[in-house]
């Protein structure tokens, strides 16, 4: 899952706890006593999320189904995919929705931490959390994170796969999903942050 899954996933819970949530992936280590506890608690629900999306079944089939040489990266690529997906099935690519206005905000009160400090901005001036609805916008973005890899862009590679799945990929995420939120959602409090 990627910025949008999260943000959706994290929507009933206080702006630190988003924002714990959104920066999660530039946090390392396991200390997170200097952490606010609302921002810690998101990175914690952060890396929850991600651990059971990678260990689920629909990942596992998907990740042999790929092309060989692309199978380590295909993790990578499917957090960008399961946005896409996101966008499309919970009607957020008629944007901007209240969710969407809220992560913006929420990323753009506070510095992200220094493995997301270029990107974060720009992903809020360019509005990729709407852009994900678009597949090829999608497709562009893995191909990006792949020129930030070193050696060959294996994502690059995945893309004609990705196109060629794009159903297969509806599909499992259909299977996904149901299960992501039963198991991980936040409650919603009040309808403030419904998108």
């Amino acid at each position: 899952m990627n910025f949008l899954a999260h943000a959706w996933l994290a929507r009933g819970g206080s702006d630190d706890f988003l924002w714990g949530n959104l920066i999660a992936d530039g946090v390392k280590g396991s200390d997170l006593a200097d952490w606010p506890e609302e921002v810690a608690r998101g990175i914690r629900h952060h890396r929850r999320v991600d651990a059971f999306v990678d260990a689920h079944p629909v990942v596992s089939e998907l990740q042999r189904s790929a092309p060989g040489a692309q199978r380590r990266y295909v993790g990578i690529a499917l957090d960008l995919v399961w946005d896409h997906f996101v966008a499309r099935e919970l009607g957020l690519a008629a944007c901007p929705s209240p969710l969407v206005r809220r992560t913006y905000r929420v990323l753009a009160a506070r510095r992200a931490p220094a493995r997301l400090a270029v990107m974060v901005p720009v992903l809020v001036e360019q509005d990729w959390l709407c852009g994900y609805a678009d597949f090829d916008f999608t497709c562009r973005a893995i191909a990006g994170i792949g020129r930030r890899l070193s050696g060959p862009n294996r994502l690059a590679e995945l893309v004609p796969w990705l196109e060629r799945e794009h159903e297969s990929l509806g599909q499992a995420f259909r299977r996904l999903w149901p299960e992501v939120c039963g198991a991980l959602e936040v409650p919603v409090q009040g309808d403030v942050t419904r998108p």
